[in-house]
């Protein structure tokens, strides 16, 4: 194509082509965009006029891309694409609050402690919250969620907080009381690996039944530190409580599964700027690298 055929090409031209052939209609384009199907099907023809290619084929069914439409398709698309972002980060779609849903526990023992000093810029607030409150009152808005399992979804903006692993822990007054295995046990409710799990992978046996059981895993930590009982902890999250001694590792065997905890985002709720400095902040440094 010559370089004239792209001078002053209206930008909605191109838009109207990759919306229709990312949904596959003229129909899903002008219901993503908002206009009438009419305007998506003029807009188009516009634009294979001005290039002189026929970028579909119309059929009695529908349309489909043509080869030289299929060709052009991923061009468009990195193109609008790097305009978008680009606008973002020069020309600030400001965001004075940015809301960040995840657990309790999570917000507890990894979130706020690594928060202080984040700058997403000088007018834009994180705000933080529960699950039960997004999910009452923000259940489709855009927001940062951090949910456990194994990061599937379609965000464009995801990674990895930390790699899970998990272990017994126990307050230190309850040590010297006999093999730590025949002590009381405490459980959590959740998506968690737990003691059945745990048995499996050392051999130890699955008893005692655990006789208390928390539905969060800030509790099980609040009641392994009153000397309650041993705690299947992950370890990330206690840290902080096993460098200051108020809970006591009891193995150097550790459970690794599959899911752990995941940032995501889409690129309507933050800019590249501000997705790369969260990560910087939340994320372990080994795992900086999943994030797109």
């Amino acid at each position: 194509m010559a370089g004239s055929q792209l001078d002053n090409l209206p930008l909605d031209w191109v838009r109207a082509f990759e919306t229709a052939a990312r949904t596959g209609s003229f129909t899903g384009a002008a219901k993503e965009t908002g206009l009438t199907q009419a305007a998506i099907s003029q807009r188009i023809a516009q634009l294979e006029a001005r290039l002189d290619t026929q970028l579909f084929i119309r059929q009695a069914r529908g349309v489909v891309l043509s080869v030289e439409g299929e060709a052009w398709l991923p061009y468009v698309s990195h193109g609008l694409a790097t305009l978008d972002h680009s606008a973002q980060e020069l020309f600030g779609i400001r965001r004075r609050t940015l809301k960040l849903s995840a657990s309790a526990s999570m917000l507890t023992h990894w979130i706020a402690p690594r928060l202080a000093g984040v700058s997403l810029g000088a007018d834009v607030q994180i705000s933080c919250q529960t699950h039960v409150l997004s999910a009452e009152d923000l259940r489709d808005g855009p927001m940062v969620r951090v949910r456990y399992g194994e990061g599937r979804g379609d965000e464009p903006f995801k990674a990895r907080l930390f790699a899970e692993r998990l272990s017994p822990v126990c307050a230190p007054g309850l040590l010297g009381q006999g093999p730590w295995q025949a002590l009381p046990r405490l459980a959590i409710s959740g998506p968690r690996d737990g003691w059945q799990e745990w048995a499996a992978l050392t051999g130890d046996a699955p008893t005692p039944v655990p006789r208390l059981r928390f539905d969060t895993f800030t509790a099980g930590v609040a009641a392994a530190r009153a000397g309650n009982g041993v705690l299947l902890a992950s370890l990330p999250l206690v840290q902080d409580e096993l460098d200051t001694g108020r809970l006591h590792r009891l193995s150097e065997a550790e459970l690794t599964p599959e899911q752990s905890y995941w940032i995501s985002a889409s690129d309507r709720t933050v800019t590249r700027k501000q997705w790369d400095a969260l990560c910087q902040a939340l994320c372990d440094p080994g795992e900086r690298a999943t994030s797109p």
